[in-house]
């Protein structure tokens, strides 16, 4: 399928915005939808929408089985060995509290250490701070290159014999890099310690094999990759799963309750309290369906050619500096306009109908470690073409002639 034929799919995309043709590059905050993702919602409130696993009525039992379904696509679309090994969660933040509570009560002591990276969003700092405080226990920061590469070096030596657990970011939401994840996996095991990847900006970009990878534990959302918000999901292997405590308790997670003693549901449902997004979930199983459709190679291939030009592009803009030149990088360029704030740039770009990101995209770290405050961000997405970007360096021209 062309390129032109994917853009179709997408309603949002034939807008204007301030009377210009809507170019979105902020596909690293949230991904537009295809109209097939937007029927299978419809479908399901319009024709079965029912609550599952409880109900002996049809729509019920054919809500509970299109629920079913979805979990065993995510199954087969990362490649984990056992839909028990699939937790639908509100998105990657959600899976990563989630892992943070279980694994912190069931696996660390006082004294362990966690690792991270400069790279990390805030999801993946912040809830591992709060646990290293609940539990008194050490996190430990892998620092990066200029480039806004990781120090290999460096994570090799943080690796120590009280390391429990390594987190880190597949592709920077910030700047791109895509992190060498097999290695790290890899020394980490070699070392008995667990490894999270937080793949939120991975899974619409790269294919992703969890046992390939043979990381512990994988998060990311549905939104970021053509599908609905409030839908994410926790991949954890399964032995390690049925070790960890429950992350909160009620309705679907149990076995028996009483006032005695409860015991817990089998996987996945013991991580899975209260009434879940069903009708989310299904949407997250269309967008599956789509990237299958069109091939993530093929999507890939877009962002990558797009990627590309507009780096070349802004590099011939004598104001304009790209932040983070890591060699391999996927679907992020972020950048800076000498003498211009951000904010004031993505509000004109916004006028001319650019939509892009300013900030420290929930980043704070690496950018205290660039020297900087925040960047101009474009994202990429399979429907974004290098007609828009040629838009968006007319429109850089102009906010700088603007400026003086």
């Amino acid at each position: 399928m062309n390129q032109k034929q994917i853009i179709d799919q997408f309603p949002i995309l034939k807008q204007q915005i301030n009377q210009f043709p809507l170019v979105y590059f902020d596909n690293a905050a949230t991904s537009q939808k295809p109209q097939m993702v937007i029927d299978r919602l419809v479908n399901y409130y319009s024709n079965f929408n029912s609550n599952i696993h409880r109900g002996v009525h049809k729509l019920s039992q054919q809500a509970t089985d299109a629920y079913e379904h979805a979990r065993m696509s995510v199954q087969e679309f990362i490649h984990a060995s056992s839909s028990k090994e699939i937790i639908f969660t509100k998105g990657t933040t959600d899976s990563i509290n989630l892992l943070a509570f279980s694994l912190g009560e069931t696996f660390i002591l006082e004294g362990d250490e966690i690792i991270v990276s400069e790279l990390e969003h805030h999801s993946n700092i912040v809830p591992w701070q709060m646990l290293c405080e609940r539990k008194k226990a050490i996190l430990r920061v892998i620092p990066v290159t200029d480039d806004g590469e990781l120090r290999m070096d460096e994570f090799v030596k943080l690796l120590n014999k009280r390391t429990r657990l390594v987190a880190i970011g597949h592709v920077s939401n910030a700047l791109g890099t895509v992190n060498p994840v097999k290695e790290i996996i890899d020394l980490a095991h070699k070392n008995n310690s667990l490894v999270l990847i937080d793949g939120a900006q991975a899974v619409a970009h790269l294919k992703v094999d969890v046992q390939q990878l043979d990381c512990d534990f994988y998060a990311f959302s549905s939104h970021k990759m053509y599908g609905p918000m409030g839908v994410g999901v926790l991949f954890g292997k399964k032995e390690l799963l049925e070790q960890l405590h429950p992350y909160q308790g009620g309705g679907e997670m149990i076995e028996k309750v009483s006032f005695e003693k409860t015991t817990y549901n089998s996987l996945p449902f013991k991580f899975e309290a209260g009434t879940p997004n069903v009708a989310d979930v299904l949407g997250f199983e269309a967008a599956i369906e789509f990237i299958q459709n069109e091939g993530i190679e093929n999507l890939a291939s877009f962002e990558t050619e797009v990627l590309s030009y507009a780096s070349s592009e802004l590099e011939k803009i004598g104001r304009v500096k790209i932040v983070g030149k890591a060699q391999n990088k996927a679907g992020v360029l972020s950048f800076l306009i000498e003498g211009i704030h951000p904010y004031d740039a993505g509000t004109i770009l916004d006028q001319l109908g650019i939509a892009i990101r300013t900030g420290n995209h929930c980043a704070e770290p690496i950018m205290k470690r660039l020297g900087i405050r925040g960047t101009i961000r474009a994202s990429f997405a399979a429907y974004n073409t290098k007609d828009e970007v040629d838009r968006m360096v007319r429109a850089i021209h102009k906010t700088i002639e603007m400026f003086g």
